[in-house]
């Protein structure tokens, strides 16, 4: 059992409470753009947000599992996992950057609207159900040449790192 006085259980928990905080920033940052900015996300947007949803929670029963003395073994068990989501979001990342410089065809599905919308007497729930989000090869945006995907990979590998380091660090 690590304790929370010891430099590991601080470091683990330390480690935990800035994987959730980071996590729940990144993928609350690309909420932002969609809901603040209207940026809308296409499909693969979408998947990449995934390992963070699935990411934030783990990191913080992490953060509660290494304060509340659970076995050590837990702890680091958690912060793997969270490092393996986020290489896993790595690699969304680095697919729909590939995508978007065409380097590789993206899903078939992933396709923009063609022409307007026509309601033909439909109510409106009705016409959102034919609604196609934006194309995957399309960046919505670009800062200092990077699409959103391509900083997911800066922030997904990152993020793993941080909780690789911290799921193996020794003493």
């Amino acid at each position: 059992m690590t304790s929370l006085a010891s430099p590991t259980g601080r470091s683990q928990t330390l480690t935990a409470i800035f994987l959730t905080v980071a996590m729940a920033a990144v993928v609350g940052t690309a909420l932002g753009f969609q809901h603040i900015g209207g940026y809308l996300p296409c499909k693969l947007c979408l998947e990449q947000r995934t390992p963070y949803y699935v990411g934030v929670p783990l990191m913080a029963l992490a953060a509660l599992s290494s304060a509340l003395h659970w076995p050590a073994w837990m702890t680091r068990a958690l912060l793997a996992v969270g490092g393996l989501l986020m290489l896993y979001g790595l690699y969304l990342g680095a697919y729909h950057a590939g995508v978007e410089w065409r380097w590789w065809a993206g899903p078939t599905d992933c396709a923009a609207v063609s022409g307007t919308i026509d309601t033909d007497g439909k109510g409106l729930l009705d016409v959102l159900n034919n609604v196609v989000p934006p194309r995957c090869e399309d960046a919505a945006l670009r800062v200092l040449g990077l699409s959103f995907a391509g900083w997911n990979v800066l922030a997904s590998a990152f993020l793993a790192a941080v909780a690789l380091r911290g799921a193996f660090r020794k003493g």
